[in-house]
């Protein structure tokens, strides 16, 4: 059943004849680049990632080797979701702005080289979630091959691992905005102090980790399994995480949710 969806996506590659992928060095975003280069060739897919305010800087340095590794060729393009209008005042649309804005920089990017489509790297999964990003897509023509191929996050990891690509296990990703509570202004220090925040966790060992911000609360969200760590280490833990701009320290005893900010939406 894997091997035909993969057909499948290959089907639709094709049919495409050449791709900008907006790459972000996730799971997804990965194998949706390896698989295009696989299927078109390296002359026919472009690998771009947009560097802004809530996109972590380790994870451009990823991006740049991961697009490497695959042998795809890589752009990077400088953007700032910060400067979207709607977008910092942080409400249930956000995700629809960026998208917007980000589609808005890529079309260009497309035309100027001469490809024909712009993908991204949305999943089944998305499906049955809160996603305004789908509805920007939509509108502007950008396809999502992975989740036309009706592939889910977990078959996409189990592909990823027979590809070899080192991100068939790494945790999944969000933008840092995502970690601010909805209606709270987004600025450009809350994003700087909530990655500072996690880079710190993730030095613990903690594989998957989410400083959720509500004014000067931290919420942090990890792993059952990794709760402990926070525990044994709570007290370096509140010390750095205060230095950081943070007044009190909590831990969410449900643990790690995607999308977790959502529950406060009548969507």
């Amino acid at each position: 059943m894997l091997t035909e969806k993969y057909k499948k996506l290959q089907s639709i590659l094709r049919e495409m004849k050449s791709v900008v992928v907006a790459f972000s060095g996730g799971v997804d975003s990965t194998f949706l680049l390896k698989a295009a280069v696989e299927t078109l060739g390296t002359e026919q897919v472009l690998a771009v990632t947009a560097d802004s305010e809530s996109y972590p800087s380790s994870e451009l340095e990823e991006a740049k080797k991961l697009a490497e590794k695959i042998g795809a060729k890589h752009q990077v393009i400088e953007t700032s979701e910060l400067a979207i209008p709607g977008y910092a005042e942080n409400n249930k649309n956000r995700c629809y702005f960026c998208k917007s804005s980000l589609f808005d920089h890529l079309i260009p990017v497309m035309d100027e080289k001469g490809f024909q489509n712009v993908i991204y790297g949305v999943i089944a999964d998305d499906m049955n979630e809160f996603r305004p990003g789908m509805k920007a897509a939509k509108e502007k023509g950008i396809r999502g091959p992975l989740q036309e191929a009706d592939l889910y996050k977990e078959e996409i990891r189990e592909l990823s691992k027979a590809f070899n690509l080192p991100t068939w296990n790494k945790p999944s990703l969000a933008c840092l905005s995502s970690r601010i509570a909805y209606g709270e202004f987004i600025t450009k220090e809350k994003l700087t102090k909530v990655e500072k925040a996690e880079d710190y966790l993730r030095s613990l060992q903690i594989r998957q980790v989410r400083v959720r911000t509500h004014q000067d609360i931290a919420r942090i969200e990890v792993e059952p399994s990794d709760m402990a760590i926070v525990l044994n280490q709570h007290e370096q833990i509140v010390k750095q995480l205060q230095d950081f701009g943070y007044k009190y320290i909590t831990l969410d005893l449900v643990g790690y949710q995607s999308g977790s900010m959502n529950k406060v939406l009548s969507i």
